[in-house]
């Protein structure tokens, strides 16, 4: 089953409880980077997405970290928007200062909502979703056709895993199979219903935001990739990579983050 079949036979399950928006206790847009442009930016949260967790950044960290950033890792428990805005919302709170806020794919969403937070002076977009306001993650694929690599397997709980003899082709086609097969044994399934949830909040609207596109991503198709950054007025980096872009391409990553905390920081001088 493709991914826009099951998003939108689980959206139309769960109608009623999608109808709700999701409310955030996140101050509003208004607040948009007051806070976050008083000082240079030397700190970022990264946000991992579905099926994964928050040790895939290692290496993106270990780039950071080399360059004097201090980096946070979000482990979102996927369970559901409003719980994975709060683990970054958690995350951003002890922070002492301004924060570029990164997310991979899922995690895209959640920097979305999550990224009106006064502490964030911009988004990075990893292969990632940017839902506006009022719309749905599972929205965002109307009109986009998901490469065939790409095939999820959703238990009757209504939580999504990749399929195992699907994975590496899918999400990490350029691993090793002894790393992709160790991704493929531990991902962090997903409560599908995630999907059919409305932000409340469409943070790069008011935030400046940079997106790195991995051309070899089967997850998405790479039109879906292109017009989502476009809409959100993204600088783009495009890269040759699998969807586990934010694994195999940690320099690249790295260097877009840098970029954006250089020039918000540039921006609030």
């Amino acid at each position: 089953m493709s991914i826009l079949s099951n998003l939108r036979s689980i959206v139309a399950a769960a109608a009623v409880a999608a109808s709700v928006p999701f409310s955030a206790s996140a101050q509003t847009a208004d607040h948009v980077g007051h806070a976050a442009a008083a000082q240079p930016v030397r700190n970022v949260v990264l946000v991992h997405g579905a099926f994964a967790d928050g040790s895939g950044w290692r290496g993106v960290y270990e780039e950071l970290t080399d360059r004097g950033y201090r980096v946070t890792i979000v482990q979102n428990p996927l369970i559901s928007l409003a719980d994975d805005v709060a683990a970054t919302k958690r995350a951003l709170a002890r922070l002492d200062g301004p924060a570029i806020l990164v997310g991979h794919s899922w995690g895209g969403t959640v920097i979305t909502e999550a990224g009106v937070d006064p502490k964030v002076a911009g988004l990075v977009y990893v292969s990632a979703l940017s839902p506006d306001a009022g719309e749905t993650t599972a929205q965002q694929y109307d009109g986009f056709v998901t490469p065939p690599e790409f095939v999820l397997d959703i238990g009757g709980d209504g939580f999504g895993f990749i399929d195992l003899a699907k994975f590496k082709a899918g999400f990490a086609a350029d691993t090793s199979d002894t790393d992709a097969a160790f991704m493929r044994d531990s991902q962090v399934p997903i409560s599908m219903s995630s999907f059919g949830t409305k932000l409340t909040h469409a943070a790069w609207r008011s935030k400046p935001s940079w997106a790195v596109i991995a051309t070899d991503d089967k997850a998405f198709d790479q039109r879906m990739l292109r017009h989502m950054a476009k809409r959100i007025g993204a600088k783009v980096t495009e890269v040759s990579a699998s969807h586990a872009v934010f694994m195999t391409q940690p320099k690249v990553v790295a260097d877009v983050i840098d970029q954006a905390a250089k020039a918000t920081s540039s921006n609030a001088k």
